[in-house]
């Protein structure tokens, strides 16, 4: 029936994506709807209910990270499609009997990720995915065939955790200027590791880091990937940092002092880790979108419901026109944001890999910043609504001042927000310049 969920109660407004609430959708299948009601079990039972108690002790128990690995529950992080035949190899072929490994589209992903951050807390979650959607990516995709057999199954089954180490105190945004330096040891068979990487998610937990590391000159042609091991290893020192929110995702500073490596752990060729990099890029701004969009969700809908009950000069807030003004702005944006989410994912399922990384980059980039933009007005609106209680970080608002703590970390990491936003105008600039110019070419000429 309209207007209700799937269990027959009706959803607070804005609390749950229009195909959830009972509204038609062109895009979501009875296959899909399965997937999602199996997700949504699932994670219903093993984080949801728990994350604010694991994120004010800022660390999820390590028996989570091994019932999601049991179930394959980390496997839909990963970009689709999914690499079936290496998954089928190491004895995975289905997630919760739900969906085969060969079948896992970009929307399987998009479902995955916007209910694994019900909770509107993104640190509980990500301190489980951030390694396998990011670290491990690299190695399917660009890794030598003994790479990828002495590292995937292990990181498939949740035997040793990865994280993606890409960010320095001097290199965020500017992915290009990454110091840390990996030099060939005399005899050819280590690579010696000299530097620093800060701000890496879930690296205090992980094996190993896909981490990006200068083996040439400056610029983006200098440097390359490695898969460098982390865990007590020689001339490695790893330490929390304290961020504003998701707390609970393990952000680590680490240094390498002369930390041997063996040449056998190369992603791929020296020198291609620009394009390594950036082909992750893509996957990872449109998984923060999802998440950042879902949060946005969470903190308004909360709003909402409590200007239903809170009376302020004789009537319920809902009754202030000024109160259902500032609903709507936020309201609408968060709508417009998720309906441009979806856009993107379906796009993604209908256009190959190289066409999407042209085509889509930019746009990608843009979609994940104004994720960030549109938490914020929500947040904002859900502080200012709920008054005092907004402000305090424990009762009926906290979870108002959460996700205002959150926003940030939306904003920054993954690329930052003015970055995004010149990089969708430079991308579409780029390609509308590219198309007139093959337009005009001559008929029959070659291209040069």
């Amino acid at each position: 029936m309209a207007g209700t969920t799937s269990t027959g109660a009706i959803p607070v407004p804005f609390s749950d994506p229009p195909y959830l609430c009972g509204l038609p959708s062109p895009y979501y299948t009875l296959e899909l709807r399965r997937w999602q009601k199996a997700c949504r079990d699932f994670i219903s039972e093993h984080l949801t209910p728990y994350a604010f108690e694991w994120e004010r002790e800022e660390t999820v128990p390590p028996h989570v990270f091994t019932t999601f690995s049991k179930h394959h529950m980390l496997i839909p992080s990963l970009p689709s499609p999914l690499p079936a035949k290496q998954l089928k190899e190491c004895g995975i072929h289905d997630i919760l009997g739900a969906v085969k490994v060969e079948d896992f589209t970009y929307f399987h992903n998009l479902i995955y990720n916007d209910e694994m951050i019900r909770s509107g807390l993104s640190g509980p979650g990500a301190s489980m995915t951030t390694g396998i959607a990011f670290g491990v990516p690299p190695v399917i995709k660009f890794g030598s065939k003994q790479l990828q057999d002495r590292f995937l199954p292990d990181a498939f089954h949740g035997r040793t955790r990865f994280c993606i180490a890409i960010t320095e105190p001097d290199a965020g945004s500017d992915v290009a200027n990454i110091k840390t330096t990996a030099v060939k040891s005399k005899d050819g068979k280590k690579y010696i590791i000299n530097g620093t990487k800060k701000w890496i998610t879930n690296g205090i937990w992980s094996d190993y880091a896909a981490m990006a590391v200068r083996t040439g000159g400056p610029g983006p042609g200098g440097l390359s990937m490695i898969v460098v091991p982390l865990k007590n290893h020689p001339g490695v020192d790893m330490r929390r940092l304290k961020v504003s929110g998701q707390i609970s995702a393990g952000t680590t500073f680490i240094e390498l002092d002369d930390t041997e490596v063996p040449v056998e752990n190369l992603i791929g060729e020296e020198g291609m880790g620009m394009r390594y990099i950036m082909t992750n890029f893509n996957h990872e701004r449109l998984t923060i979108a999802i998440g950042t969009t879902r949060q946005a969700r969470v903190v308004l809908s909360a709003a909402f419901a409590y200007c239903l009950k809170r009376e302020a000069f004789g009537k319920t807030l809902m009754e202030q026109p000024v109160v259902r003004h500032r609903l709507a702005k936020a309201g609408a944006l968060l709508e417009s944001q998720w309906a441009w989410v979806e856009q993107f994912v379906y796009q993604m399922c209908n256009m190959k890999k190289e066409d999407a990384d042209v085509e889509l980059g930019g746009l990608t980039a843009a979609a994940k910043a104004h994720a960030g933009m549109v938490l914020k007005e929500c947040a904002d609106c859900a502080v200012l609504l709920f008054g005092g209680n907004g402000y305090t970080r424990t009762g009926q608002g906290e979870i108002a001042e959460r996700m205002w703590r959150e926003v940030n970390g939306n904003r920054i990491p993954g690329g930052s927000e003015d970055v995004m936003l010149d990089l969708m105008i430079r991308q579409l600039a780029k390609n509308y310049q590219r198309k007139t110019k093959e337009l005009e070419r001559p008929k029959g000429s070659s291209k040069l």
